[in-house]
């Protein structure tokens, strides 16, 4: 079930504003969203609200971060040059592919956070999965998140924010009277939902505070309050909060409590606000799964692996060891010693004339050699199953064996797979990348068959897939299983010629992408279309009309280079 739309949008638009008064005690906001229209329209008020805000990227170093010795400098002019960090003073920072966040930068821009110094964190996640996010070391600092999928970028409004406004409220934040009964309910509401961290009613005062401070109030109302806990806590909710049921029982006693006392005691606090009025505030804006969608979040997915046999890429701290290359010490490479040295040697005569008061090994910023290492990506199968006509029962349980089979083995090979299934006049991702073989039981069972070969469709989703996987790091392959002719074209076109022609357009983008690929052939007589698809596709053809679970998945294996 979606949010309503307006919702999410205020809510978003109000985190950006509150966080602009107090980024301080904020920290952040968590933006889940694919780059688009509706993350750039979203994302417009960031300019206004944080005119100084820098864009920093997975891959910076920690010397443009943190700042410190620039190596290069120091060794060209012989004494330490300082090099100052984007940290140094308080900056908004836009995470942009937080998603991709290793855990060593995710620990230190953690302390530069709980150092208090004013930095606001955006993270601009853009993961397409559950289990691929920002590490919840950032996340759980930042006090908001959204999630615009689903959206349009024509549900969404902007809110005019005024400079000054946000200037004033500033300046009246620290003015703000917190009620001495607030703590306490934020607490108790926090512990209703199962949020355990002692952070989550900081960081929900801090947001009442913030919108008080907003709305030109002298003290924190109820509706600060509520605006606050649903901003903060719902998205950190681990469980519904059960009923409190009255068991106690009943007191006869009577006591005599006089109008004064009564009036005294409700003197005492001018916020007389009932726990139950935040857990409702916060049940408003829950998704109506929220269970489901909680489950599994926080975990960090890991792009990269360091074993199997997948595709190489070049990395600057595991893996084999390569032959060290000219590079720079940017805090995120490792110099290899005698290799600079061996090539700062033959030049020493010459800068020695240049430098004559200089002694010891004279070194230029050309010379520094870094060490490369080699890593393996993990590996992922894409299995592209024709679940239509009479025969798709048994096709469906070759491929649902054949998953299982190269599942068996996956921890020690690194391999993932995915499941792809097409029939009548679309194609669904029925198994997501996974290495789990329980959940893939679990996915594959009662999976429906029958209807045309929607060929084209099924060749355009396992290409959007494995574009999608291959920025995470994977190396994807796919196997296409079928036993006919495409018949069914993509939406918008009619007729098997059309099909046809999708067909051998979707196999060109396939080719053109570079996707190791194979095309099982599982009709009793193999087809010639389906081998000219092959060639188009640049895919190798194996005719498997008898093909068992087994078989199939030692077909693919020595087909894809398993």
């Amino acid at each position: 079930m979606r949010e309503d739309p307006s919702a999410v949008n205020v809510q978003g638009q109000l985190a950006l504003t509150l966080l602009a008064v107090d980024p301080k005690g904020l920290g952040g906001l968590h933006l889940r969203a694919r780059a688009g229209p509706v993350r750039d329209m979203f994302c417009t008020p960031i300019k206004t609200l944080f005119p100084t805000a820098r864009r920093i990227a997975p891959s910076i170093s920690d010397l443009q971060l943190f700042g410190g010795v620039d190596i290069g400098e120091t060794l060209t002019r012989g004494e330490i040059i300082r090099a100052k960090g984007i940290l140094e003073t308080p900056t908004p920072l836009v995470f942009t592919m937080a998603e991709r966040c290793e855990p060593g930068l995710a620990a230190r821009l953690a302390q530069s956070l709980d150092a208090e110094i004013g930095h606001a964190l955006i993270l601009l996640d853009e993961g397409a999965e559950n289990d691929e996010t920002a590490p919840t070391t950032l996340t759980e600092r930042l006090a908001f998140r959204v999630d615009l999928d689903g959206l349009r970028h024509v549900e969404l409004v902007q809110m005019v924010i005024e400079k000054a406004d946000i200037a004033a409220a500033q300046a009246r934040l620290t003015s703000i009277e917190i009620p001495e009964n607030v703590p306490a309910a934020l607490s108790i509401t926090a512990v209703r939902f199962g949020i355990d961290s002692i952070r989550a009613p900081l960081i929900a005062l801090a947001a009442a505070r913030a919108n008080a401070a907003l709305n030109d109030r002298k003290s924190i109302n109820d509706d600060d309050l509520q605006i606050a806990v649903q901003l903060v806590y719902a998205h950190r909710a681990t469980q519904m909060p059960v009923d409190q049921e009255d068991d106690q029982p009943e007191d006869d006693t009577q006591h005599d409590d006089t109008p004064d006392a009564q009036s005294e005691d409700e003197d005492e606090n001018d916020l007389n606000l009932p726990n139950e009025l935040l857990i409702d505030a916060v049940k408003a804006v829950l998704p109506f799964d929220v269970l489901a969608m909680l489950e599994g979040t926080g975990r960090v997915k890991t792009a990269c692996g360091s074993g199997g046999a997948g595709q190489k890429k070049r990395g600057n701290r595991r893996g084999r060891p390569l032959p060290s290359r000219a590079g720079r010490l940017d805090g995120g490479n490792r110099i290899d010693l005698v290799a600079t040295l061996r090539a700062a040697v033959p030049w020493q005569t010459i800068r020695r004339k240049q430098n004559p008061g200089r002694k010891g090994v004279l070194i230029r910023p050309s010379d520094i050699h870094v060490k490369v290492f080699q890593e393996v990506s993990d590996r992922l199968v894409i299995f592209a199953v024709d679940a239509s006509g009479s025969s798709a029962v048994a096709r469906l349980s070759e491929a649902k064996g054949a998953v299982e089979l190269m599942l068996a083995d996956a921890y020690a090979r690194r391999d993932q797979v995915a499941l792809i299934a097409f029939r009548g006049e679309s194609a669904d991702l029925i198994l997501p990348p996974t290495r789990s073989l329980v959940q893939t039981k679990r996915r594959l069972a009662g999976l429906p068959g029958g209807g045309g070969t929607p060929l084209a469709s099924g060749l355009k989703a396992a290409a959007e897939l494995a574009q999608r996987v291959r920025a995470q790091g994977l190396s994807p392959s796919i196997a296409v299983l079928t036993d006919g002719r495409a018949n069914v074209p993509l939406p918008g076109k009619t007729g098997r010629a059309a099909a046809n022609d999708d067909a051998q357009a979707m196999a060109r983008h396939v080719r053109s992408l570079k996707i190791p690929s194979a095309m099982i052939d599982t009709s009793v007589r193999p087809h010639r279309d389906l081998r000219a698809l092959c060639t188009v596709m640049n895919a190798q053809y194996i005719p498997l009309p008898r093909a068992d679970a087994k078989g199939l998945s030692q077909a693919i294996e020595s087909a894809l280079g398993r």
